[in-house]
């Protein structure tokens, strides 16, 4: 067992919110591995406490916890209504008058908002909505960054139960009218553009094909983010002040709260339904037990209005943590903005992802001497794993005294599943735990649970914040395909993950990108641990081709390369079977708009799938990068 890199203070139950909810429950010295066996042996206990603990306040009160524990199908709280608008108006243990909202961007000044403003700003849209004729299960959609105005329309929609949805609006036109179209919108919100770092990106051309394919709208409202709109419908006018008082409609448990998406790379994103209730419950449990998060916190997570991240951030003031809004590039003027962007907003819990961490340090930044980030007491990692050497790198250049959470789950459940909690030390490239509530277990071919071996990621029972399902899905076999077409009645997750006695774990990647040669199975996280670690190497891809047995390595170099350095690293690092066929330079590696690499639509391509077919452009941040992929193929083909 490695040494820990930060180790929970002697006093961490008495100042914790963990520590809180295990004296309320009577189990103030339990530790976390058995508070977490308690949690998904008796689920309808664990997630009664978790409603009671945090006061959920139901408009009917639930007949039972759990009716059906069935995967898929399991129903929460029957009978149960309730708003996650409320919840989150409701910003428990916030002073009056402190700012709830703290927004910085790139394209506009500072702005802040106090509880009793943006309870405000949702009672005018609110009222706006209901004038243009939305009710409750009408879709409302943004086309916009993380800006106040967004988070303002979901909890306006949610209020009324109209059901919400956002798109980042640096995704291209045809993955927009992907998603919506699948849920046919009645009301489009949409900046005129935005500025990233010091460039203006106008998108009014977007925004007219986006609202001429989608002939559902009945209303599209624009704000005029970078310049004066385009004319029509305003923000303003939406938001216009009103008499109307600010009232939440109860909704059932499992009524629609907004649609995510998957990520949509090889084929029509899958429209994932998230219910009022599920989100509600789960986010409360998270946001407070495992990032120790409460008043007197500032929340800012690094996420764009497309990724998950952004949905989970804005749940913050349900537990009294105010949250930081950040639009704009997070490497302007360089690297160090975001850390100074901490400092300046005085957060205290910074999320992000791992390729930003393992940038900086691939910069050699030293983030504590470009900001004082004392006030930072946790550091969240997510979007891909974390090797080793990135915890180490935090430690060494970010603070000593920070609780560093490397935590994995998905879009599917808008959560993690797996993360770190107050009570567990932090080792380097450990995940910490399996989180309370979740029964993550690792699998092997045959189904069966293993420990200390690489296996598939399942959870074995249900979670409230699993799906309602897809939009449109009326059979549910989408749902079933996606997830539990391997294990009945066991969800599949797709990723490798490697669970230790301990309950800590390591995930290493898509169990659908692994690399298997000779019977030695390796997961893509750990192939690139060794190769970008090089100084050389500025970013890398690599795939296996199955039906010819080979092995090719994408690199980005960050210098001239060395072949025989990288393949000696690999050899020693991992083993003789992990040495690439062929080592390409490439320009870009291609990744998803919240920076997931390639590896399978890559796969694809090379296997003669044109790229079109392969990956949804309008995904992807660098669309640009697939064409060398298709020039490979081209040429092996013609080659034989």
């Amino acid at each position: 067992m490695s040494t820990p890199l930060w180790s929970p203070p002697a006093d961490i139950r008495d100042r914790s919110r963990i520590g809180a909810y295990l004296r309320w429950l009577g189990r103030g010295e339990a530790d976390y591995g058995t508070v977490w066996e308690w949690s998904v042996d008796e689920p309808e206990a664990f997630w009664s406490s978790i409603w009671d603990h945090f006061e959920i306040r139901a408009g009917d009160a639930p007949e039972r916890v759990l009716a059906d524990p069935s995967m898929p199908g399991a129903r929460w709280f029957p009978g149960a209504t309730l708003n996650y608008a409320a919840h989150v108006l409701r910003a428990p243990g916030v002073a009056p008058g402190t700012p709830i909202v703290v927004a910085r961007s790139q394209t506009r000044a500072p702005r802040e908002l106090t509880v009793e403003e943006l309870e405000d700003q949702v009672a005018r849209v609110r009222a706006g909505l209901r004038a243009r004729g939305v009710v409750r299960g009408d879709r409302v959609v943004a086309y916009a960054p993380n800006i106040p105005e967004t988070l303002i329309l979901l909890l306006a929609a949610a209020s009324l139960g109209a059901v919400f949805s956002s798109c980042a609006p640096e995704f291209g036109v045809r993955s927009v009218i992907d998603r919506w179209r699948q849920i046919a919108p009645t009301l489009l919100v949409a900046v005129d553009g935005y500025r990233y770092g010091d460039r203006p990106v106008d998108r009014r051309a977007e925004v007219a094909e986006i609202r001429a394919a989608l002939p559902s709208l009945t209303h599209a409202v624009t704000i005029p983010y970078l310049g004066d709109g385009d004319g029509g419908e305003t923000w303003a006018e939406l938001a216009a002040p009103t008499d109307e008082p600010l009232t939440f409609d109860p909704v059932p448990f499992d009524h629609p709260l907004y649609v995510l998406y998957s990520s949509g790379t090889t084929g029509l994103p899958k429209p994932i339904v998230h219910g009022h209730g599920g989100i509600l419950l789960e986010h409360v449990k998270m946001l407070a037990l495992h990032h120790d998060l409460g008043p007197g916190d500032r929340f800012l997570w690094f996420t764009t209005t497309g990724w998950m991240m952004w949905n989970f951030l804005v749940s913050g003031p349900a537990v009294g943590a105010s949250i930081v809004l950040f639009d704009g590039s997070p490497a302007h003027p360089d690297l160090g903005a975001m850390w100074r962007l901490a400092e300046e907003t005085g957060t205290t819990y910074f999320g992000t992802s791992a390729p930003f961490l393992m940038a900086c340090r691939k910069a050699g930044l030293v983030p504590k001497d470009v900001a004082d980030l004392g006030r930072i007491r946790g550091l969240g990692s997510t979007g891909a794993p974390l090797p080793a050497e990135g915890f180490d790198w935090v430690y060494e250049n970010v603070g000593r005294d920070l609780r560093l959470d490397s935590l994995s789950g998905g879009t599917d459940v808008c959560t993690g599943f797996v993360g770190g909690s107050p009570l567990l030390p932090v080792r380097a490239g450990k995940i910490s735990c399996r989180a309370l509530g979740a029964r993550v277990e690792s699998f092997d071919p045959d189904g069966k649970p293993v420990r200390d071996r690489l296996g598939e990621l399942v959870i074995t029972a249900p979670m409230p914040s699993m799906p309602v399902g897809f939009w449109g899905d009326e059979d549910g076999s989408r749902y079933r395909e996606a997830y539990f077409d391997v294990f009945p009645g066991v969800w599949r997750h797709g990723d490798w993950i490697t669970i230790d006695a301990d309950g800590s774990c390591v995930i290493t990647g898509r169990s659908d990108a692994t690399l298997n040669r000779g019977g030695v199975r390796l997961g893509t996280a750990e192939f690139y641990s060794v190769v970008e670690a090089l100084d050389e190497v500025a970013d890398s891809l690599v795939v296996h081709l199955e039906e010819s047995d080979e092995l090719l390595l994408f690199v980005v170099p960050a210098k001239d390369l060395d072949r025989e350095g990288i393949r000696r690293a690999l050899r020693t690092g991992l083993s003789p079977r992990h040495v690439p066929d062929e080592i390409h330079e490439v320009a870009a590696v291609p990744r998803t708009l919240s920076g997931k690499k390639l590896e399978v639509p890559v796969k694809r391509i090379l296997g003669g799938t044109p790229a079109g077919e392969a990956a949804a452009k309008g995904a992807l941040v660098n669309p640009e990068s697939l064409a060398v992929f298709e020039q490979l193929a081209a040429r092996r083909a013609t080659q034989g």
